[in-house]
């Protein structure tokens, strides 16, 4: 019996090449790699006999199925993907790809963040989505714009100090 789960929301489907380089090594390492060694394991724990109290074949079976259904949606996902490559014509004002740095207007506080697309975010990096409510504020606007997102800590303001295009 599968478990159904609900469709994912459409999501921009945009991507740096950086990002779409990611995404190709993951599907390259899950696919040549990882899925080989799961299917060796598991043919291993399906020769050991019963398999209704084999714990060892019951966790490789659940381990394919993931690493099948990740192959599945990567496989998909890299042909519907448009690599943004090339900055926009006006690079002062913020569009995908961008790096921006904001100023808290309540703090005073400096933060970084690049638009790049939902496959490729990482908060570490201060990389976010560009259908994320912040990178949404701040498309199409430009240095000394005042702004305001509503972010899960409520609705805050910021002011635009520096935008750049380069990678990073």
């Amino acid at each position: 019996m599968t478990r159904w789960r609900p469709p994912a929301e459409k999501s921009t489907a945009l991507i740096t090449p950086e990002g779409q380089a990611r995404l190709k090594s993951e599907l390259d390492e899950l696919w040549r790699v990882k899925r080989p060694e799961v299917v060796r394991a598991l043919a291993a724990a399906a020769a050991e006999g019963d398999r209704s109290e084999n714990a060892e074949y019951t966790y490789r079976k659940k381990q394919l199925g993931e690493i099948d259904r990740r192959v599945r949606y990567l496989s998909k996902r890299l042909e519907t993907l448009r690599v943004v490559d090339t900055p926009p014509s006006d690079r002062e004002a913020v569009f995908f790809g961008a790096n921006i740095e904001l100023e808290d207007a309540a703090t005073g506080e400096l933060s970084r963040y690049r638009i790049v697309g939902p496959d490729e975010t990482d908060a570490k990096r201060g990389w976010i989505s560009i259908d994320s409510p912040l990178a949404r504020a701040l498309l199409k606007k430009r240095i000394d714009d005042e702004l305001e997102a509503a972010l899960p800590g409520g609705m805050r303001k910021f002011y635009i100090v520096d935008v750049n295009y380069g990678s990073g």
